[in-house]
């Protein structure tokens, strides 16, 4: 196998991240559920979870998630299920909401199923003695983390080596590939890092704090970037 591919690869499994061969059928999870479908399908299957629907909010559904009670929403486009937002059932004062911000921060980071959107900068935390409250009115700062979801199938080495020879040929000739010149090998490379971020940047699972009255909450989202409006219908 050419060098350049073997480079690739090395750089996939540094970054625990292998490549789904249908990218498609390799969506997002939100309790071991594909986050697709039709609305009422989904909320059967969450309500199998445990979920209600909320007495005082028919859109909404509630129950526990991650230890904490939550409301639940499902957003859909074209009527198939592209995001589940889940927000926290009773606000807290600003220094709670700074633990749990931070708290899960580091599940998502210590969770094997995700990587940080960010990839090589995962330091970020919200310091005891910064005012969110002033930054958030003051400055618009928006508290947020995203992370990719891994995907849930261990895909073989050999179909990672060929889905990715097949996607270079697609650009270069075999003749480029075997003998690259070092222009050629840096875009190689490159490419390798677009396409490994192309597939999951389509599965985006990302939270933030949110504010109401002076009360604040966490609000997470699980996005199935396939299914969103990419202004077809327009």
């Amino acid at each position: 196998m050419n060098k350049i591919i073997k480079t690739i690869l090395v750089i996939f499994m540094h970054l625990q991240l292998s490549v789904a061969v249908y990218a498609q059928k390799d969506i997002t999870q939100f309790l071991g559920l594909p986050i697709d479908g039709y609305k009422p399908e989904m909320i059967k299957k969450l309500k199998e979870k445990g979920f209600v629907t909320n007495p005082s909010d028919k859109e909404a559904l509630v129950g526990e998630f991650n230890g904490t009670k939550v409301n639940l929403y499902i957003a859909t486009n074209n009527n198939k299920v592209y995001r589940i937002m889940i927000s926290d059932a009773n606000m807290i004062d600003e220094g709670d909401v700074k633990i749990r911000f931070n708290n899960l921060l580091n599940q998502f980071h210590n969770n094997k199923k995700y990587i940080s959107a960010s990839l090589f900068d995962s330091s970020y935390t919200i310091s005891e003695d910064e005012d969110i409250s002033y930054e958030m009115k003051v400055n618009t700062k928006r508290y947020e983390a995203a992370f990719y979801q891994l995907p849930t199938k261990e895909i073989d080495s050999t179909i990672m080596k060929k889905e990715f020879s097949d996607y270079l040929l697609k650009k270069y000739t075999q003749e480029q590939i075997s003998n690259p010149t070092e222009e050629i090998k840096n875009n190689i490379i490159k490419e390798g890092l677009s396409y490994m971020l192309d597939r999951f940047s389509k599965k985006v699972v990302w939270f933030m704090i949110s504010e109401l009255y002076g009360k604040y909450y966490i609000t997470m989202f699980y996005d199935n970037e396939y299914n969103r409006s990419n202004g077809e219908d327009l």
